[in-house]
């Protein structure tokens, strides 16, 4: 596959191509060829993303600890990494195997979310931190706008249960369909009230829609 253009997009061009292409390299492809895959690049980039993001909100915005951080964890949360890579076609770059493509791999948010933080690492283990920031300032800053009003309702209930002395707790009552193509169902307590309930194709998706149903349930009274 050709990265050309994606470089272009994200206006880095890498000394070291192999790093763009393990950044991009999926499990289920790793597994398929005898190849790394980008796991441990991801966990590089999702520190460097972090502190990106620490720097950018020290440097322009005058709030305290608290909201900073409420702040950075909202922009780099795995709705926001999917609204940056959209911005990019980052999906169309991946290296998939053959089961994950054929079931619906190249739009799973999770992957693709893993793959830019994978490129951010990338990026800084072919060059340096300044380069790392120049990317981060042309994918990310650009869309704060939009990823700020993307509802986290995990957050938005902790916050309601909190304010009322409660405590809750989410569980994963149920799995199904194969490795590559999971379902799951979540449930949410508030003390040992059954809250809400949703369904996702990741748990972190079905947590949301657990609380987003309990947070309706509380609107309708």
């Amino acid at each position: 596959m050709d990265f050309t253009n994606l470089e272009n997009q994200i206006e880095y061009h890498f000394h070291n191509l192999d790093l763009l292409k393990l950044a991009l390299t999926h499990s289920s492809y790793a597994n398929e060829h005898q190849l790394e895959c980008n796991e441990r690049l991801e966990f590089l980039g999702d520190a460097v993303l972090q502190l990106c993001m620490s720097k950018y909100l020290y440097q322009k915005v005058h709030f305290d600890e608290g909201v900073l951080s409420k702040t950075r964890a909202k922009c780099v949360c795995e709705e926001a990494l999917n609204v940056y890579a959209e911005k990019i076609h980052l999906a169309k770059y991946l290296l998939l195997g053959n089961g994950e493509e054929h079931s619906g791999g190249r739009g799973r948010p999770a992957i693709i979310a893993d793959a830019f933080e994978a490129i951010l690492g990338a990026i800084l283990l072919d060059s340096n931190f300044e380069s790392v920031y120049k990317v981060f300032e042309k994918l990310v800053l650009p869309y704060q706008d939009i990823v700020l009003k993307i509802k986290d309702y995990k957050s938005v209930f902790q916050e309601k249960v909190q304010a009322d002395k409660r405590t809750l707790h989410y569980e994963i009552v149920h799995e199904s369909g194969p490795a590559n193509d999971k379902t799951y169902e979540a449930v949410v307590y508030m003390d040992d009230i059954l809250m809400g309930r949703g369904i996702g194709k990741t748990k972190k998706e079905a947590e949301q829609n657990a609380a987003k149903e309990a947070l309706n349930k509380e609107a309708r009274g």
